[in-house]
């Protein structure tokens, strides 16, 4: 897996620093071949290496389904964690820094993940998602216990407009004493998209103040959908 360790390193992360602290997400498009896309879908319907399928209405999450993956993770999805969480900390560090918050993030994932073992956090939290015909996400936060990155990322594996049709990617911001901001984003397989998992800083006259942020998925008007979800810190066992 070489080749996507070169291709993480070669992705201008200054551009990406700066899409986040103005956005609070950034894009990065055709990161994964058609080839590694259909691989990771293919995965989904592989019964073993996973912790836990979750069907989301039961639980009121929405219409859909999504599995978590079991420790040892597939190759791909250890690399992703190991390689893209050093470039995401400069800018978390930032973020907690302007906000006057008192916690820094290590540099390296393996001090992060033992961090989040110390605090009982053993469980893996990397996914694949799937959504048919009507299925939707509600707005929510992946924090899993007290220890939580604010950066994550999602691989969007499918097509819009040709495997599915709906099923936009939606993040919405609340500031106090202000209505919501939604944002919509429409993108094409193969595409990262990194956004933060539950907070940003915005520059205001008197400063920063902390926005928050949720996430979710619009409804499916036809066909399916599957994402790669990475999340860096592990959940509460």
């Amino acid at each position: 897996m070489k080749g996507m360790t070169t291709k993480i390193e070669a992705i201008d992360w200054s551009s990406i620093a700066s899409s986040m602290h103005e956005n609070g997400y950034a894009m990065i498009p055709e990161f994964l071949s058609k080839k590694t896309c259909q691989q990771l879908i293919d995965l989904y319907n592989n019964p073993r290496g996973y912790r836990k399928t979750v069907i989301m209405e039961r639980y009121r999450f929405g219409l859909g389904e999504y599995k978590y993956f079991e420790y040892p993770l597939p190759e791909t999805i250890q690399i992703l964690r190991e390689s893209i969480y050093p470039k995401l900390v400069p800018i978390a560090n930032l973020w907690i820094k302007v906000l006057r918050m008192n916690t820094l993030f290590p540099d390296s994932f393996n001090e992060l993940q033992k961090q989040c073992h110390e605090n009982n956090q053993l469980k893996p939290t990397p996914l694949i998602l799937k959504y048919e015909k009507g299925g939707f996400n509600t707005l929510h936060q992946d924090l899993y216990g007290a220890i939580y990155f604010p950066i994550q990322v999602v691989l969007f594996l499918n097509q819009p407009e040709i495997d599915f049709t709906g099923g936009e990617f939606v993040l919405t911001q609340q500031v106090a004493r202000a209505q919501s901001k939604a944002i919509v984003l429409k993108p094409n397989k193969g595409d990262m998209l990194i956004f933060t998992t539950n907070f940003r800083p915005i520059k205001g006259q008197r400063g920063y103040y902390r926005a928050t942020m949720k996430h979710g998925v619009s409804e499916l008007l036809s066909g399916t959908r599957h994402t790669l979800g990475i999340i860096f810190h592990d959940a509460v066992s």
